[in-house]
């Protein structure tokens, strides 16, 4: 039986690559975008082109009050689309970052993390949950800045970890459920993430390289692969983890 993943900022970036990664394994998927929605349909376009069904929804996770008016949209395209009203995969993936120094992040810069990164998944797990398969899966994206400190991501940082937190708990609350509930934990990646420094920056590139097992930076497509592989029907033993892909950076 086919099923559906729904994927939080699926229109570009990792989220996009996830998607495309889990269209591959035989997944059908829903993204959400907040203004990207060219870019959104045609990540839909790809996936339809693999042979697989998608759908796009706009969803503001920066707004909770929407969250359950996002929930009956997705109620319609789940009826309409797939004569079906739950899916089975959640990734709670949107979000942006704020790279400043301590002493230059403002209080509307953390404000704005606690929205997108705290309350975000938080709360739009709570809404959707009903709509939840039993035995599914929730995926919360982290950061390997939880483990590894990097000066001018404390804002982003201290919400991740209160993300990992929150998995372990909901896992716990949930598990009559049988739904799986993990972290992916993503090293430095080369996107356009936090005005693109990580892919831009020469020499923080090379940096972080020189501390990483494998001895590069990380690539989307590990991402994606990684997202594919915790999601595969043969990993549900796997439950209530934070799971690294960072390809040994900062050992």
């Amino acid at each position: 039986m086919t099923k559906i993943v729904l994927i939080t900022g699926g229109s570009r970036g990792l989220g996009k690559n996830m998607a495309l990664h889990l269209a591959a394994k035989g997944r059908d998927v829903i993204l959400t975008y907040l203004s990207k929605q060219a870019e959104a349909e045609e990540t839909v376009e790809q996936i339809r082109n693999m042979g697989r069904q998608a759908e796009a929804l706009p969803l503001d996770i920066a707004d909770s009050a929407g969250f359950p008016q996002f929930a009956q949209q997705l109620a319609t395209v789940l009826q309409q689309t797939w004569n079906k009203n739950r899916f089975d995969y959640l990734i709670n993936n949107a979000g942006s970052g704020v790279y400043k120094p301590f002493m230059e992040t403002t209080e509307a810069d953390f404000d704005r993390m606690v929205n997108e990164h705290i309350k975000a998944p938080y709360f739009l797990s709570q809404a959707l949950l009903p709509q939840l398969n039993d035995e599914g899966r929730i995926l919360n994206v982290s950061s390997g800045l939880t483990r590894m400190v990097m000066p001018g991501y404390s804002a982003y940082a201290i919400m991740k970890t209160a993300v990992e937190a929150f998995t372990c708990y909901l896992a716990k609350e949930i598990g009559d459920r049988r739904i799986r509930v993990n972290t992916l934990a993503p090293g430095a990646i080369e996107t356009d993430f936090g005005g693109g420094v990580v892919r831009d920056n020469k020499d923080l590139n090379k940096n972080i390289a020189s501390v990483t097992a494998l001895g590069r930076v990380g690539l989307p497509d590990d991402i994606g692969g990684a997202v594919a592989a915790i999601l595969d029907d043969g990993a549900g033993w796997i439950n209530a983890q934070r799971i690294e892909a960072s390809g040994g950076q900062g050992l």
